[in-house]
């Protein structure tokens, strides 16, 4: 039974997605505010959170900060009114994976969470099985899409599912363009301009985690995608 970590401010959705939740076979804890919710986290080590943005005390930008401070792999989902949707790319720059713009149905809610456990649930069995496939050179750094690291010099970065999935495909795409429709498509579900703003976060990142080694460039190839060289 999968573990699921709701904070929500929000009294009466709470309760309602909980509830839903519970009757679909997961296993619920509920906060209502990011501190308790921060609280939660750290005492019962939930399989996947759940969170509002904007919450009392602490709200869903710092929690998750404090969330990946600890644990890098564990997948967040963000709750967020529709004047907010513009802060999802923040929090997918602090390490959230997934959002959900208010209001939902509970059916879109569960296919969300059941994707992202699947997800790292084959990444961690893929880790555990130590593939040696799964180590890419890049440069001077080593990516291991299992473990999702990238290392260099004895030093290691931790990257987030979204971050490792894009490495992934520029890595085996090496000297060719990757389409951006295409991962929009594969890991966001559909290319919608947002969608896309949010997945430049993730190349912005990925060319930092790359800067120490010059020759390594990530090179976006105007109105079709990106291209991994080096």
């Amino acid at each position: 039974m999968s573990k699921v970590l709701l904070i929500e401010d929000e009294w009466q959705l709470g309760q309602i997605v909980k509830d839903s939740l519970e009757m679909r076979g997961f296993e619920m804890l509920y906060a209502a505010d990011g501190k308790e919710g921060l609280r939660l986290f750290q005492e019962h080590k939930p399989d996947v959170v759940v969170l509002d943005i904007m919450m009392p005390h602490m709200d869903g930008f710092t929690v998750t900060t404090e969330i990946r401070r600890q644990d890098k792999t564990t997948p967040i989902i963000f709750l967020t009114a529709k004047s907010q949707t513009n802060d999802v790319v923040k929090g997918f720059e602090l390490g959230g994976n997934d959002y959900l713009k208010k209001p939902f149905s509970m059916d879109e809610l569960i296919v969300r969470i059941k994707a992202l456990l699947q997800r790292f649930k084959e990444v961690e069995a893929a880790s555990v099985s130590g593939a040696a496939a799964d180590v890419i050179q890049i440069g001077q750094y080593m990516f291991n899409y299992t473990k999702q690291t990238l290392t260099r010099n004895n030093n290691t970065e931790f990257l987030s599912h979204r971050e490792a999935e894009i490495l992934r495909r520029l890595s085996e795409n090496l000297n060719q363009v990757m389409e951006r429709k295409t991962v929009l498509l594969d890991l966001w579900g559909d290319d919608s301009f947002f969608n896309a703003r949010s997945m430049d976060v993730f190349i912005t990142k990925l060319r930092r985690y790359l800067k120490d080694d010059p020759r390594v460039q990530i090179v976006n190839i105007r109105g079709v995608g990106y291209k991994l060289i080096f």
